[in-house]
């Protein structure tokens, strides 16, 4: 009975150990799986950390390149070379990684590099072609100042430009361009005015060159102020009435001409002069058939001019024409002279002969 009762004590203590052995063994399954999953997850996050990387380099690479192909295009440089920038926009198009880029973007650069000087010198040109054209009008000489402060612009632009800020220095060589070709517009506005005096055309259109007259000091005083839109404008209207002063002046002045071309014509014919001094005369009538070309064609400024020209070569041809009459009535006169002197001479030889044969 002891027996027994010991061998169901051992069984239930063995039982027990086994229990509390179960229970304190880790699940060896189950920290295995945490483990992968753990691994696997740093493993994503390092490949989303590098895949948010090279996206980052590209973004920067691919910033950069766009930057450097808007500069070439600002400069022109698809203008100067072509075909280098049609195989450079292929590369561009076609570049999908940071390297590729980065590529383009020193291409770009380079491009830049060979089309500077040539954009740089293009500018140059316009300048200089426009203040050339400015001092040719002879507006400078009465408004030196306006020339210097031009030409202070322009070589602030070519400072920024030797100092490779090639923005600065293209924004601030189109205000100098503006700058000579305002004052072109005002020198256009002298000389229409000038020429209006000259040749005595107020008493056409004295209303018209009145009002230009106050046009053009409003200009004056908004350029003086800084207003160039405005001085701009003001010189356009007034330039437009002293050209208006101008058509009348030359259509007026070109009938005068007309009429006194005709008559002076009409006169030359009367007196013979497309005989007497046929060459002369014809050169008249040349330029007296342009005149009438022209004037029909309302050209009256060129028609003045020729009326002017035949008017004065049908005189001259006129006073050729007189001057050989005299020469003609001249030689008449001594060929008369000498016919009465050789009259007198077989008179008195005559009288000779008689007296000797008494």
């Amino acid at each position: 009975m002891k027996k027994n009762v010991f061998h169901l004590l051992l069984i239930i203590v063995m039982m027990a150990l086994i229990v509390i052995s179960c229970k304190s063994t880790p699940d060896t399954s189950d920290t295995s799986a945490e483990k992968e999953a753990a691994k696997a997850a740093e493993l994503e996050a390092e490949m989303n950390a590098r895949a948010i990387a090279e996206a980052g380099r590209v973004n920067e690479a691919k910033t950069k390149a766009q930057a450097a192909r808007q500069q070439a295009l600002d400069f022109q440089c698809h203008d100067y070379f072509p075909s280098d920038w049609e195989g450079l926009e292929a590369q561009y198009e076609a570049a999908e990684n940071a390297a590729e880029y980065s590529t383009a973007e020193n291409a770009y650069n380079e491009l830049f590099r060979k089309t500077i000087p040539l954009y740089a010198q293009a500018r140059e040109d316009e300048i200089i072609a426009a203040r050339d054209q400015l001092i040719g009008t002879g507006f400078t000489q009465y408004f030196p100042q306006y020339l210097k402060d031009a030409d202070d612009i322009a070589l602030a632009a070519y400072d920024q430009y030797e100092a490779g800020d090639y923005y600065k220095s293209r924004e601030t060589a189109a205000e100098a361009l503006n700058e000579y070709e305002t004052l072109l517009t005002g020198a256009r506005v002298f000389l229409a005015r000038q020429e209006i005096i000259d040749r005595g055309f107020i008493q056409y259109d004295s209303d018209n060159f009145s009002k230009a007259d106050e046009v053009i000091q409003t200009a004056i005083e908004a350029y003086e102020t800084g207003n160039k839109e405005e001085a701009v404008a003001s010189a356009e209207e007034a330039l437009l009435r002293y050209n208006l002063v101008l058509a009348n002046g030359w259509t007026t002045y070109a009938s005068e001409r007309k009429d006194t071309a005709v008559l002076e014509r009409e006169q030359a014919l009367t007196e013979r002069a497309n005989i007497a001094s046929r060459d002369t005369f014809r050169e008249a009538e040349s330029f007296y058939n342009q005149a009438e070309e022209q004037f029909a064609q309302k050209n009256f400024n060129d028609a003045a001019l020729f009326y002017v020209e035949a008017e004065a070569l049908y005189a001259i041809s006129r006073q050729e024409t007189a001057e050989r009459r005299l020469r003609a009535e001249e030689a008449i006169r001594m060929a008369e002279e000498k016919i009465g002197e050789s009259s007198e001479s077989a008179i008195e030889a005559e009288r000779l002969i008689e007296g000797g044969v008494r």
